[in-house]
């Protein structure tokens, strides 16, 4: 996965350091099957890096919490998190829960019961109150939730998350579902839709969307049930999108879902995010919700041996989205050829012309050649940036994730020893991507467990 450069969001301070807090709570399961897991969830999540959760490229930190029992082992990483004077990203998934009798909520922790509610989970107040408490920088809080029966009718009786709206600084954004949610949100057991959406639609982007371009894209393309509450509303952003803009409420918004109301019932209408034409080092992808409008009818493109292909990378774009692929890569194999001509097939340049391409290669469903240009720009970026460097570790979780996608057990084979190699070589940068790796490598070596293997 290509995770674009940083370009909106949260901008870059002298000395600040940024943190990032992803907490997995309780799952929450319903005749047997599972309505979130929040483990999973934050696993993969994990996999982003922590300047394109927080939007900006400061120095920062990853804590994440899973299988916790004591509420105070939250609540004291939260205000280390909290008192971070850099940017602040919080996740929570998992389920949130109340105790009936102080009807107060709480996020459920592993192992709470309905009779240690008050002694086993996060009380959604201690969350809210040390939001409130931060003094300085820009938050963003990003929940998946799924709310038991306890919990569901006090959601339902503000139409939100309640203390969240109008924190100074504070971006909130997320879903929460109800206890009669149909199991899994279309993955059972695996990475929830509204979580997945935003992993892929950052992974996607040249540039970071905005938060609540995400959000929007993330709410209408993960499927999510009727009757599930998505913070912000749809009302609630258009209102903002009129007062931000001066607009009347005659005037369409900015940023809209389809249909008022705190609920979300039905498949919001397109939503784009502007694609640059030209940004140093990134890569093309299809940032559109569902049913977007055609694109516009494209000219022919000039053949490969034409001289002066310039900078491609708008129309590789729009050749992508259009599903036109094979243009796609004919276009951006002519470009690398200029590239390597003028800068050396070792150039930072030609690097960055294999990793438009490998992100190319994910949008038109060729996994294994994706991973394996991902590999190639990992290797090649090692020998010149070493293997603490941010653009090693990006090209090494692209080809991890396209690897994983990978559905052909023999193609999965051949590659997964090589990837495995490159990521040892990063043990030190992030060793879960090594694990992760090795147990999928030694699943497809035994065919009767690999077919656990496929998200």
């Amino acid at each position: 996965m290509g995770f674009g450069g940083v370009g909106v969001g949260v901008a870059g301070g002298v000395g600040r350091r940024g943190h990032v807090l992803l907490l997995a709570g309780d799952a929450a399961v319903r005749r047997g099957g599972v309505l979130v897991a929040p483990g999973v969830n934050v696993a993969a999540l994990a996999m982003v890096p922590a300047g394109v959760l927080l939007g900006c490229g400061v120095p920062a930190d990853m804590v994440c919490l899973e299988g916790v029992r004591d509420p105070n082992t939250v609540l004291t990483r939260l205000r280390v998190a909290v008192g971070a004077d850099g940017p602040l990203f919080v996740y929570v998934s998992g389920r949130l829960t109340a105790d009936r009798r102080g009807r107060r909520l709480y996020v459920a922790l592993s192992g709470t019961t309905t009779g240690s509610v008050r002694y086993t989970s996060l009380p959604w107040e201690w969350l809210v109150g040390e939001l409130r408490s931060r003094s300085t920088g820009e938050a963003t809080v990003v929940v998946d939730l799924v709310a038991d029966r306890a919990a569901w009718p006090l959601v339902g009786e503000c139409g939100t998350l309640p203390g969240l709206a109008g924190l100074r600084g504070v971006e909130a954004y997320g879903v929460v579902r109800g206890p009669g949610t149909p199991a899994g949100d279309g993955v059972a057991g695996g990475v929830s839709g509204y979580t997945r959406q935003w992993i892929d639609q950052l992974g996607r982007a040249p540039v970071r969307p905005s938060n609540v371009e995400l959000h929007v894209l993330a709410a209408g393309s993960a499927g999510l049930a009727p009757g599930t509450l998505v913070v912000p509303s749809a009302r609630e952003l258009e209102m903002r999108s009129v007062a931000a803009s001066g607009h009347s409420h005659h005037d369409p918004a900015p940023v809209s879902l389809a249909g008022p109301g705190t609920v979300l019932a039905a498949e919001p209408g397109p939503v784009s995010v502007p694609v640059p034409g030209s940004v140093p080092g990134s890569v093309p992808g299809s940032v559109s919700g569902p049913r977007a409008e055609p694109e516009p009818e494209l000219e022919p493109e000039p053949g490969p041996g034409a001289a002066g292909v310039g900078d491609p990378r708008a129309r590789l774009h729009t050749l992508a989205v259009a599903g036109r692929h094979g243009e796609a890569d004919v276009l951006a194999r002519a470009w690398e050829r200029e590239v390597v001509e003028r800068w050396g097939r070792v150039s930072v340049e030609a690097v960055q012309c294999v990793e438009i391409r490998a992100d190319l290669a994910r949008m038109a469903g060729d996994f294994v050649s994706a991973a394996r240009l991902w590999m190639d720009a990992g290797r090649a970026r090692l020998e010149w940036q070493g293997a603490d460097a941010a653009a090693v570790h990006d090209a090494a979780a692209g080809a991890l994730y396209c690897w994983t996608q990978v559905r052909d057990r023999a193609a999965a084979l051949e590659a997964g020893p090589e990837l495995v190699g490159l990521l040892r070589v990063l043990l030190l940068l992030d060793p879960d991507h090594l694990r992760l790796a090795e147990l999928r490598l030694e699943a497809l070596r035994t065919p009767d467990r690999s077919r656990s293997l496929h998200p």
